[in-house]
């Protein structure tokens, strides 16, 4: 089994900045790619920022310049700068992993971020 603990979320001005963290546990022999996605109310889940074990990170358009994502072997971390109050949603952190049970995906349980004065 694997599991993804994010943290880092709360609230914050617009204008601000977030780090959100989110760390990889179990049973696993291989990451093929960690990122994050979020969720606004009454919105479908959309993909923030991701990167491939070896590759560039891919971002979403709507957070280009302003978001970065990076990894350090089993964590992935996405540091947000000059938030606005359409990034408020709740981050998910995702995993793709391969284990005894082959290839899967993993999600975290999710982080609020709010952006608001």
């Amino acid at each position: 089994q694997v599991q993804l603990v994010e943290s880092g979320g709360g609230l914050v001005q617009p204008g601000g900045s977030l780090r959100l963290s989110c760390a990889a546990s179990g049973s696993f022999s291989r990451i093929d790619s960690m990122g994050w996605s979020r969720q606004a109310p009454g919105k479908q889940r959309d993909l923030v920022a991701t990167m491939i074990s070896g590759g560039r990170p891919n971002y979403a358009d709507s957070v280009k310049d302003r978001f970065t994502i990076s990894r350090d072997n089993a964590k992935v971390y996405l540091q947000m700068n000059s938030l606005k109050p359409e990034d408020t949603a709740v981050y998910y952190c995702k995993a793709v992993v391969w284990s005894s049970r082959g290839q899967g995906v993993y999600w975290g349980q999710g982080t609020q971020v709010t952006v608001s004065s």
